[in-house]
């Protein structure tokens, strides 16, 4: 790329494709996804935590979705906080009914809480990542979606969004094609194959700490951390190359872009 700066229309003018983490970048699920989460440790603390052999049963923390599940399949979420309070569960199976006896059983039940939460108060998009994408369309440039989440295309179709992507990498296809999840880069590999663009003229949008250390470890031509919470620090010690508190921060330089190809 001519110019490793995206506040610049130069940059731009380079790009082949941007792939974009969905939940906490193009849509505000993210707080959805850390509510479900809390509602359903607090659950599995409170009333089979001792009976887990709980080493530590306070309440779910801020930190904690941080650290544990933020950004990862839903499954490698459940084992991954399990592990931090000294509890280890049976695999079980991904047909399990919702419940506390398998890690695949409380992946199923934090989808319920999350369903629950969307069906009864709605999804919107950031307006600042519409503008982004308007802008992008504008330009010419390819656009997807490489998200851990199982529910990403009835959260897409929940905020108009559902037909605007060329490429939807999500948690079903992951599961399908038997992918690891992030932060392993595999997924946004995928993406831009599937776009048909360089990795090294493709940029990456992730606020998720897991995420922005996949896109590193994936080659791509730059990633932008989204600081929806994780902290600019977190996000830039992860492999962000830069950090954005919106992507209205960048609309000016692509809107400038499409203007010189015009």
């Amino acid at each position: 790329m001519v110019s490793a700066d995206p506040f610049t229309a130069d940059f731009w003018l380079d790009v082949h494709g941007v792939l974009f983490d969905l939940d906490g970048v193009i849509t505000p699920t993210a707080v959805v996804h850390e509510r479900a989460w809390a509602a359903l440790f607090d659950w599995f603390l409170d009333a089979h935590g001792e009976a887990a052999g709980a080493a530590d049963r306070r309440p779910f923390s801020p930190g904690d979705y941080e650290e544990y599940v933020d950004g990862k399949p839903r499954y490698d979420g459940v084992r991954s906080f399990l592990a931090s309070r000294g509890v280890i569960l049976p695999e079980g199976d991904p047909s399990d009914a919702p419940g506390a006896d398998t890690v695949c059983a409380l992946g199923n039940r934090k989808n319920e809480e999350f369903n629950a939460i969307v069906s009864s108060e709605g999804i919107a998009a950031y307006p600042g990542s519409v503008a982004l994408l308007d802008a992008l369309d504008a330009l010419g440039v390819a656009q997807g979606i490489v998200s851990s989440s199982k529910n990403a295309r009835p959260v897409l179709s929940g905020a108009g969004l559902g037909s605007r992507f060329e490429v939807v990498v999500d948690g079903v296809l992951s599961a399908d094609l038997g992918l690891p999840g992030k932060p392993a880069p595999d997924a946004f590999m995928l993406g831009a194959k599937q776009l048909g663009a360089d990795l090294a003229a493709t940029v990456v949008f992730e606020d998720a700490v897991s995420g922005v250390a996949a896109g590193r470890a994936g080659g791509f031509g730059l990633v932008v951390g989204v600081n929806r919470g994780s902290s600019a620090e977190n996000l830039l010690r992860s492999g962000a190359d830069v950090v954005v508190d919106d992507l209205a921060e960048l609309v000016d330089a692509v809107r400038t872009a499409a203007e010189r190809t015009s």
